[in-house]
């Protein structure tokens, strides 16, 4: 039997999540398989990736064989590297506890990587935001400007023409207020 390590294919159409498990290299891709090891999920910004570590490693010492995908996961992991240490303790090229040590500064390293990237994307991510709201609040400043001399414009246009008609009216309701008086005089 031709044991191999793959993904499962979960999840709704577009939105594919992955089990990581050890199957009979003739079982179907979605089908029986001996071992769930961990998941992968491409969706999110850096994937999730929630393994067994010490179940992968154990398989792959024992050799089965990852398809690309799950190489590339085990080997982001730790996983191959942490083979190849102890491929070197069986050698007695060095010990476990220096095997060991080894393994924990490059997961630090990499640990201290991710970080570092996280917090850029997070500064850039503040940085975008800023600029857009920047960019808002000039397009908001220009249309206030916009209107405010539309509306006096209008003002403009109005006012000239509310006081001559007012002043007309004026001297109108005085001949009108008049009128009464001669007529009254009259009779």
């Amino acid at each position: 039997m031709a044991t191999k390590i793959r993904l499962q294919r979960h999840g709704r159409k577009s939105y594919a999540f992955y089990s990581i498990v050890i199957a009979d290299s003739r079982a179907p891709r979605d089908g029986k398989f001996t071992e769930k090891i961990g998941t992968y999920n491409p969706n999110t910004n850096p994937a999730t990736v929630d393994l067994n570590f010490e179940r992968a490693l154990s398989w792959v010492m024992n050799g089965a064989q990852p398809t690309d995908t799950v190489r590339t996961i085990l080997s982001r992991e730790g996983v191959y590297f942490k083979k190849h240490l102890l491929g070197g303790v069986a050698k007695g090229a060095f010990g476990e506890a220096e095997a060991d040590t080894k393994f924990e500064a490059w997961k630090n390293n990499k640990q201290t990587g991710l970080a570092t990237l996280k917090a850029k994307q997070d500064e850039a991510a503040k940085a975008d935001a800023k600029a857009r709201l920047e960019a808002e609040k000039k397009v908001n400043e220009a249309k206030a400007k916009a209107l405010a001399e539309k509306k006096a414009a209008e003002l403009a246009a109005n006012a000239p023409a509310e006081e001559a008609p007012a002043a007309e009216e004026v001297p109108a309701a005085e001949e009108a207020a008049e009128a009464p008086a001669t007529e009254t005089a009259a009779e």
